[in-house]
């Protein structure tokens, strides 16, 4: 895939991501959760959709769900300057929140939203614990590959 292909297929995605970060906005709004709560979910969420799933190649919302253990369990702590063992666990609320209302919705299977969160919940102690090493500067790089 060239260049111009990528961005193509980018921007696409992120046409219809918009269109599912609306129906999940309606959704929180729906339910009651205060304005800054509604923003943050919005926030991790776009940030997990539009950025890291079009980071490497342009991947769906459907592919994204496979790709949970990548993002908060590497991804997340490396690029992101803000990695906290906290905003970890807040961050996977959001995109669980999210799915479910994906699931809700009929755009993502039930099969598929129960697979992220056993992931999430299999993987969160050793993502948080990472992200704690990693975060100090006396603890050796969780990371380091050599």
């Amino acid at each position: 895939m060239d260049y111009d292909d990528y961005q193509k297929a980018c921007d696409e995605i992120r046409a219809k991501n918009n269109e599912y970060l609306d129906l999940f906005e309606k959704s929180l709004i729906t339910n009651g959760l205060k304005d800054s709560t509604i923003k943050r979910h919005l926030s991790n969420v776009n940030f997990y959709i539009n950025e890291f799933l079009l980071y490497y190649e342009p991947l769906t919302i459907d592919y994204g769900i496979a790709r949970i253990d990548s993002f908060l369990g590497e991804f997340f702590i490396r690029k992101c300057m803000w990695s906290t063992p906290g905003n970890i666990k807040s961050t996977a609320a959001s995109i669980k929140k999210f799915y479910k209302c994906m699931m809700d919705q009929g755009i993502v299977k039930k099969e598929a939203y129960e697979f992220l969160c056993s992931e999430i919940r299999d993987g969160m102690e050793t993502w948080q614990a990472d992200c704690a090493k990693y975060n100090d500067p006396d603890e050796p790089n969780p990371f380091a590959f050599f």
